[in-house]
């Protein structure tokens, strides 16, 4: 009777572990099953070393590191959440060495080379696009601009000079500080403003490029963790949109999108959906081979934004475009974070290269593009905290991959459009002056 008791004791238990206790989209028993797993492949090194594995690496670690990450005081109230938590634990795993090289180049693999990232932020600026009422749409987007744009510019004058007086000179700090910042992340980013000046000193583009990593990191860094505590403690303030852009109210669009996306998923509508981003980059690919200056995802978002003015898309392959967006969204974000933080982080040429003056001018860069785009923002009748992150901190990310930590850390997913337009945009623009500056000296 005894034994029958102490078992029915441990059913009770497991039962409530595996209900009570969920992290991600499994219960509690299931993910400790399936994470015993992950440790015994990386232990016997037979982890598949294309998506298969990545996936499983990236699921495992990004629920794990967001549940933490969401349920721990500090790091929940003061820290950013599970998204900061997310993306800087598993970099430092990476970078400690608790996860094989072998797996982190698997993941970065899948990320990079087999470009899941592209897919993911594809489906984000299309359903986001394609979501928003299409009148709010314009008037954010002619509000938005000039508040990035001059945001850059303020903050280009004040980390330059504060690298002058620190002894760096104005034009160091410029070239290999503040550029790096705002170029747009890596391969759209710093990789081709490497080239940029390798060319005009006659110099090789490897060991430039190593010297505009680290400001990048360490503002993509500060910007993710910053996104998350300007919100956390910015929730009852009216300068908080909760996630609106402009101040106005909902439109007509997105109550009728949100009414639909209450009637569920349908697995066709998901593969449509699919179908109508991937066919948007497409034609954004061919228009970015026609006029090779202007970087494809800024094509992406042109024609997104025209088709949604101009209702070029019906309105049943639209919703399907946003029902898939939403569900990438659901579903792959904190895997993302996840494979952000263990393959595309690198701590170590941070570390080798950090120096207390290079802290100060990113920090600078970093409260002066946040309390100028803030600023800005009130003032062009857009709601500051909103402002502060889309039109200010993600233009020190690491480009769509930063953006994407940024928008997620700030709970603010479905204002990615913005985000990639300001980075994207605003990028190409910092290309172009570094260029000419770099010719004339």
């Amino acid at each position: 009777m005894k034994k029958t008791q102490h078992s029915h004791s441990n059913q009770t238990w497991l039962y409530r572990f595996e209900h009570n206790f969920r992290l991600g989209a499994v219960g509690g028993l299931t993910f400790v099953v399936l994470f015993a797993l992950l440790l015994l492949t990386l232990a016997l090194n037979v982890l598949p070393k294309n998506m298969t594995g990545a996936l499983f690496v990236m699921i495992l670690f990004g629920s794990l590191l967001y549940y933490l990450g969401s349920h721990l005081p500090i790091v929940k109230t003061y820290l950013g959440g599970g998204s900061v938590f997310t993306t800087l634990v598993a970099a430092l795993l990476a970078w400690a060495g608790w996860i094989p090289t072998t797996t982190v180049a698997t993941v970065r693999g899948f990320l990079s080379t087999s470009n899941f990232l592209e897919l993911y932020i594809v489906a984000l600026i299309i359903s986001a696009i394609l979501k928003m009422d299409r009148a709010l749409l314009l008037q954010s987007a002619v509000r938005f601009l000039p508040v990035a744009f001059l945001s850059l510019i303020v903050t280009f004058l004040m980390v330059s000079t504060t690298g002058m007086l620190l002894g760096l000179g104005f034009t160091h700090t410029a070239l290999y500080v503040t550029f790096p910042m705002m170029a747009g992340g890596v391969g759209a980013g710093i990789v081709p403003l490497a080239s940029i000046y390798g060319e005009a000193f006659g110099q090789s583009a490897g060991p430039i490029l190593s010297q505009l990593f680290p400001p990048l990191v360490l503002s993509n860094l500060l910007v993710i963790s910053g996104a998350g505590l300007l919100v956390s403690h910015s929730q009852d303030s009216p300068w908080n949109g909760q996630g609106a852009l402009l101040k106005q109210k909902q439109g007509q669009d997105d109550r009728q999108q949100s009414a639909a996306a209450q009637q569920g998923l349908q697995a066709q509508n998901l593969l449509t959906g699919l179908l109508i981003g991937l066919a948007f980059f497409m034609l954004a690919q061919v228009c970015h081979a026609l006029l090779p200056a202007v970087n494809a995802f800024a094509f992406l978002i042109l024609m997104a934004v025209l088709a949604k003015t101009f209702s070029l898309v019906p309105a049943a392959y639209e919703q399907a475009a946003v029902d898939f967006g939403q569900l990438i969204v659901q579903t792959m974000t904190k895997p993302v974070l996840a494979g952000v933080g263990i393959a595309l982080l690198d701590l170590d040429a941070l570390m080798h290269t950090f120096s207390w003056q290079l802290f100060v001018c990113v920090l600078v860069s970093v409260l002066t593009l946040t309390f100028t785009a803030g600023y800005l923002g009130y003032l062009f009748g857009l709601y500051p905290v909103e402002a502060a992150i889309t039109a200010g901190m993600v233009n020190n990310s690491m480009g769509g991959v930063g953006n994407v930590a940024v928008l997620s850390a700030a709970n603010r997913l479905n204002l990615i459009a913005f985000a990639q337009m300001g980075t994207r945009i605003g990028g190409a623009l910092v290309l172009v002056i570094a260029g000419f500056w770099a010719s004339f000296l």
